[in-house]
């Protein structure tokens, strides 16, 4: 990070009397300015970033009606007052909201922007999306671009604005002249493009489908594959078998988390993009078998048209009996592995690896039938 800031002064003043004296500057720490706080990621990875980021602060960017949320989670988390705080602002909007003596205190200061707000939502509206995720992402660049001193933008994409590109789609792809399933994958697509053509230093995260914690399970919303273990459940005998070549791509939070973490802190990262994905990624149909073996549950999968499927989803009573959505389906055939060579590279030196399906699906398991009832369907990245 930077060194020092100091703060402009006379180098000498004169007391009364006519005695000469030295002012002495105060040192200002640099600042990371964080977005996505306290989302289901964002919470997780704050405390990792004061870890492993030494003397620097970090201001948490909050819309007012967050913000008795987020200092709750500063409770929580009992993360020291000189290294966090809170500032009100919105990405949506110019200058990011921030009120005048807010900005004239961080700009000198940005050191480091870490950009996880996003809408997360694969039935968003496009006005919606392009507000949140195209027009948040561009005001975070225009405040970067005026910080004097500014090192890195950390960007938090995903794997999927790989959108409908078959085959293996590389951390040095991203417009592959591939079209997109909805506009939560368009949009995330263009904030990625804007950041990497944008002349900032940067380092790109791209996730794949998150799901709980491998340790204890824990997460914040049930949806994707959750929603297929909701309707494991729920179907007695058959079950969709999904297209021999298609894949879904889950990994644990703590994994997504300690990799960014750690990847920030290094400047092995810089200019760089990572997938933070299963390396070793899975087919549908593997998946599929994992959880419901883990589900105590035994089917006949059946090879049905997904048009079909999807049609048949998006009525009211096969959504309520299923817990699944009609825009999901289209994920039973996407097509598309993720090469992640550089962050298992990166990552392995930094002494950090993805654990695999098999060796957590049960705490996942575990988790989401003591808390199916208690647990969003649908969140805030």
């Amino acid at each position: 990070m930077l060194p020092d800031l100091w703060e402009g002064f006379e180098p000498r003043h004169r007391r009364p009397g006519g005695q000469v004296c030295r002012l002495i500057a105060v040192s200002a720490s640099p600042v990371g300015l964080v977005t996505g706080f306290p989302g289901f990621i964002g919470e997780r990875l704050l405390p990792r970033l004061v870890d492993l980021h030494a003397g620097v602060e970090f201001a948490c960017l909050v819309q007012p009606r967050f913000k008795e949320q987020a200092e709750r989670a500063l409770e929580r988390l009992g993360l020291p007052a000189s290294r966090v705080r809170l500032v009100e602002g919105d990405i949506t909007l110019d200058g990011l909201g921030i009120s005048e003596p807010s900005r004239k205190d961080l700009l000198p200061r940005l050191a480091s922007v870490f950009h996880l707000a996003a809408v997360y939502d694969l039935g968003v509206a496009e006005e919606f999306a392009r507000r949140v995720n195209v027009t948040g992402t561009r005001n975070m660049i225009a405040f970067a671009k005026s910080a004097p001193r500014f090192e890195r933008f950390h960007h938090v994409s995903t794997a999927y604005v790989s959108g409908t590109f078959e085959g293996t789609f590389r951390e040095t792809d991203l417009d592959r002249g591939q079209s997109f399933k909805n506009f939560y994958e368009s949009t995330k697509f263009e904030s990625e493009k804007d950041v990497v053509t944008s002349g900032l230093p940067f380092s790109v995260y791209r996730p794949g489908v998150v799901w709980g914690d491998s340790r204890t399970g824990e997460t914040a919303k049930f949806d994707g594959p959750y929603s297929v273990m909701t309707a494991m459940e729920r179907l007695p005998l058959f079950f969709l078998e999904a297209p021999a070549d298609a894949t879904m791509n889950v990994v644990p939070v703590d994994y997504v988390v300690e990799g960014l973490a750690r990847l920030s802190a290094s400047s092995l990262s810089l200019g760089k993009t990572y997938h933070l994905t299963d390396p070793e990624g899975a087919s549908v149909r593997e998946l599929a078998r994992t959880m419901a073996r883990a589900l105590g549950r035994s089917y006949l999968y059946v090879p049905l048209p997904l048009g079909l499927v999807s049609a048949a989803v998006k009525l009211p009573f096969v959504q309520t009996t299923l817990g699944l959505i009609p825009e999901s389906i289209k994920y039973f055939g996407h097509r598309c592995r993720y090469d992640a060579t550089q962050a298992k590279t990166d990552l392995a030196t930094l002494g950090l690896q993805c654990p695999r399906v098999e060796s957590y699906i049960d705490v996942i398991v575990a988790f989401f039938r003591a808390n199916r009832d208690r647990v969003r369907r649908t969140a805030m990245v």
